[in-house]
């Protein structure tokens, strides 16, 4: 194999096709695949390290690219529109990056996407009275910018379908302790 010109090997603009993964001689090598959901445990004290796997974001992951393959089923109007105008690369100087589409798709797909494609999928909550939901994304990938989408998509379906009180908020409170956010 030769030698790569650089150690980026995806567009941040689409799905990830390819990754880094080490080799036991402790080179690397590319895998033609997406990288697995998972993270590392290291333990100091016996300088060891594991793999945790996330099979249920790997789950979540296929059936949101089902869904996301199917036309969006389920959604409102609105939120047809939002995906649309984010997904339209000719309405803004930069297109979005896939990781704020996906996490933008994963949050809608679970509150408005159809049944079919959410079957056998169990959140576990706290406990609490709201249901939390988080996406994890990486420093420099734009979470700022997912919570703009996220605002943008919850209000202004709260405006337009006031009766789906508990499927959309019309009020939003940012908490962002000891951070910047633009």
């Amino acid at each position: 194999m030769t030698k790569p010109k650089s150690l980026i090997i995806n567009t941040p603009f689409v799905c990830p096709q390819q990754h880094w993964a080490p080799k036991q001689d402790g080179t690397l090598e590319i895998i033609p695949e997406r990288r697995p959901a998972s993270y590392e445990v290291f333990d100091a004290r016996n300088n060891t390290r594991r793999t945790e796997k996330l099979e249920l974001v790997e789950t979540i992951r296929g059936r949101v690219d089902q869904w996301r393959e199917a036309g969006y089923p389920g959604v409102t109007i609105v939120t047809r529109r939002l995906l649309e105008h984010w997904h339209d690369n000719t309405a803004r100087e930069y297109p979005f990056y896939f990781c704020q589409l996906e996490a933008i798709e994963t949050l809608i797909w679970w509150l408005e996407g159809a049944e079919e494609y959410k079957q056998g999928i169990y959140v576990p909550g706290d406990g609490g009275a709201w249901q939390r939901l988080c996406n994890k994304m990486a420093t420099g990938a734009g979470k700022t910018t997912v919570m703009a989408m996220i605002i943008t998509w919850q209000v202004l379906n709260a405006l337009t379908y006031p009766k789906r009180n508990k499927d959309f908020s019309r009020a939003i409170f940012i908490v962002a302790p000891g951070l910047t956010a633009r």
